[in-house]
């Protein structure tokens, strides 16, 4: 009985522990930088120096994503290649960021 609760509690730690670090401010930096990355290169020449990204100095978990709205559907494209790479809690950040793009878009288009 001792092993299975042991052995149940070393899961939920370790769960905790990774969920903990896919929130953490240099783990999102990362995951930006290589989504922009890739957003950029799949842009056109003219579009790739509207695609940007800016971490808050304050607020760490605080990003400034400075896009062009051509530039949008790269950006679209370069998270959702890379969303099953991530952490849970990375991932869940990232379908959020796609949610809010998403809706800014639309509010656009109106």
């Amino acid at each position: 009985m001792k092993e299975i609760t042991d052995a149940m509690l070393g899961k939920m730690s370790s769960d905790i522990a990774s969920l903990k670090e896919g929130l953490d401010p240099t783990n999102i930096a990362f995951w930006y930088k290589k989504v922009i990355v890739e957003a950029k290169e799949m842009a056109p020449p003219w579009l790739v120096d509207k695609i940007n990204v800016k971490q808050d100095p304050v607020l760490y978990l605080k990003f400034n994503l400075d896009i062009s709205k051509r530039a949008v559907q790269y950006l679209m494209i370069a998270i959702a290649n890379n969303l099953e790479d991530m952490p849970y809690s990375t991932k869940l950040y990232f379908l959020k960021v796609q949610e809010i793009i998403s809706q800014e878009m639309d509010k656009s288009l109106v």
